[in-house]
């Protein structure tokens, strides 16, 4: 691949720091950023690799040794990722996961007073619009969702709670996300589900994977 065929209509450079000797940080303002670039830098060929982690406002890019920081560093000056595909709106239908939940949650109620919505009306936008899951992490499984309704955003809990259930769907800031286990936890829980999160007995232990449509979907 070349250079050329990489510098496309542009999304923000991020600030890029060096991670010890075997990495670089890169710092974007926003998820979206986050997940044009992590897009970009799957299809570009960059020496020396070995894996690309996203993060809510963070790429890290671990290298095989120190001596490909340099060239990797130039080489992300050249880039100018486009907005991320993934990011537009999906074919009618197009999900890769549906998910039941019982919307229960012990945030519910607080969840509606915060977005001036019912808590019918916190369902109905929970399970309107399709997720994509944007990056892993805080546990094996735990996937962090994005692009859902925008009504939706709502700040995590003042005091997070000693212990979550797994299974317990909650919402903070952009993200809404499931608990693969219980846990501390600062998220407001809307509803829980059954739906295993990871099992290492599976081909695939994750059920949530960078890139998937998630669909909620009420019952009970």
């Amino acid at each position: 691949m070349s250079v050329a065929s990489d510098v496309v209509d542009a999304v923000v450079m991020p600030a890029v720091h060096e991670y010890g000797n075997h990495a670089l940080l890169l710092e974007f303002d926003s998820t979206a950023d986050v997940l044009a670039w992590t897009a970009q830098l799957h299809k570009t060929e960059l020496p020396g690799v070995v894996d690309i982690v996203p993060a809510s406002r963070t790429i890290l890019i671990k290298l095989a040794s120190p001596r490909y920081q340099p060239g990797a560093r130039q080489r992300l000056s050249k880039l100018r990722p486009a907005p991320e595909p993934l990011a537009a709106e999906p074919v009618s239908g197009q999900v890769d996961v549906t998910i039941d939940v019982v919307y229960d949650g012990a945030d519910l109620h607080e969840v509606a007073a915060l977005t001036g919505l019912t808590p019918a009306g916190v369902i109905a936008a929970h399970i309107g619009t399709p997720w994509r899951v944007g990056f892993g992490g805080f546990a094996p499984g735990f996937a962090y969702l994005v692009d859902g309704d925008p009504r939706l955003q709502v700040p995590r809990r003042a005091e997070p709670r000693t212990s979550v259930p797994a299974g317990a769907v909650g919402l903070a800031g952009e993200f809404s996300g499931i608990y693969p286990r219980q846990s501390p936890g600062g998220w407001q829980l809307i509803g829980h589900t059954d739906a295993v999160l990871f099992d290492v007995d599976r081909e695939k232990p994750a059920l949530l994977t960078p890139g998937m449509r998630v669909q909620f979907r009420a019952i009970g």
